[in-house]
């Protein structure tokens, strides 16, 4: 019984770093988003990256609702909490386009591929940058002290 009661207080006392190990863990590559679909077919590799940059999209969009009630609750002065709401607007408008514009890069980098190879690698470059984004907003949300 103490045995288990010590294994039960160890694995408590790891809970936190755990969590923190997961919020802070790496985002997947383009590459290796390509990767994990790789299993499947072509076609089912096109569908299984739609799924990741779908799913991105939507963590993108909760990141960028949390920072904005994250500011709305800064402990900071009006005037500084209205500037920095109005810079993450144009930061998620700029970010947008930067997105459109280095997936059609990397979708370039296909060449002359066949098949759906040029949505594989758009559809895994957005994923992974929607993904990184989130993660930036994440952390910074993070850092605001809260009244």
């Amino acid at each position: 019984m103490r045995a288990i009661k010590r294994i039960c207080f160890g694995l408590a006392a790891c809970l936190p770093t755990m969590a923190l190990a997961a919020s802070t863990a790496p985002v997947a590559s383009e590459r290796a988003l390509r990767e994990e679909c790789s299993a499947f077919s072509q076609a089912g590799m096109r569908d299984c990256l739609a799924e990741k940059a779908e799913a991105s999209q939507k963590a993108l969009r909760r990141a960028e609702e949390k920072m904005a009630g994250t500011l709305s609750k800064w402990d900071e002065d009006d005037k500084y909490v209205n500037q920095a709401k109005a810079r993450l607007v144009a930061s998620n408008k700029k970010f947008a386009k930067y997105r459109e514009t280095q997936c059609e890069f990397a979708a370039s980098l296909s060449g002359g591929g066949a098949g759906s190879a040029r949505e594989v690698r758009s559809l895994a470059c957005v994923a992974e940058l929607n993904n990184r984004r989130a993660q930036q907003l994440r952390d910074a949300a993070s850092d605001l002290p809260l009244k």
